[in-house]
């Protein structure tokens, strides 16, 4: 009697998938070798009619080449404050046998100056990815006119 009620519910267990079909070679794919470079491919990248109304979290997944292997939108929030699952982020970075992420998110009110929350969240996922080795390139602040603020040039990477 105890085996059926195992084999029934073995029979409801969910497939688990992981897929990555990229259209092109991988030396075709953009490289990051500064911030700036991170910051055009993430502004290329966002919603220029939500960039000044709500904040959103992005992150940009990297090979062991720096080469994009895509970017993921992890959350969208209101006008002062967005809210990041650290494990929805690693799980995708994992999944996508990232080597590297950068962290990026927006200002809608155009101040590029990071908040206590900002570098608090930061340091949190610098924490994380060490202990998966997964290394955090750079954290990304972008406003709407155009400009960013890194954490990586600041020192505070």
């Amino acid at each position: 009697m105890e085996t059926s009620k195992i084999q029934n519910d073995l029979s409801k267990i969910a497939e688990i998938k992981i897929s990555y079909l990229p259209k092109f070679k991988a030396s075709e794919r953009a490289q990051i070798t500064c911030s700036a470079d991170g910051y055009k491919v993430l502004y290329n990248c966002w919603d220029k009619n939500t960039i000044a109304i709500r904040e959103e979290f992005k992150i940009l997944l990297l090979n062991y080449n720096s080469r994009v292997l895509g970017i993921f939108h992890v959350g969208a929030g209101g006008m002062s404050g967005v809210v990041v699952d650290a494990k929805l982020v690693f799980s995708v970075a994992l999944k996508a046998c990232a080597c590297a992420i950068i962290l990026a998110h927006n200002h809608p009110s155009g101040n590029t100056k990071p908040s206590l929350e900002d570098i608090r969240i930061t340091k949190k996922f610098m924490e994380v990815g060490k202990l998966l080795e997964l290394q955090i390139l750079d954290h990304i602040i972008l406003v709407p006119e155009g400009g960013y603020y890194s954490f990586g040039d600041e020192g505070l990477m």
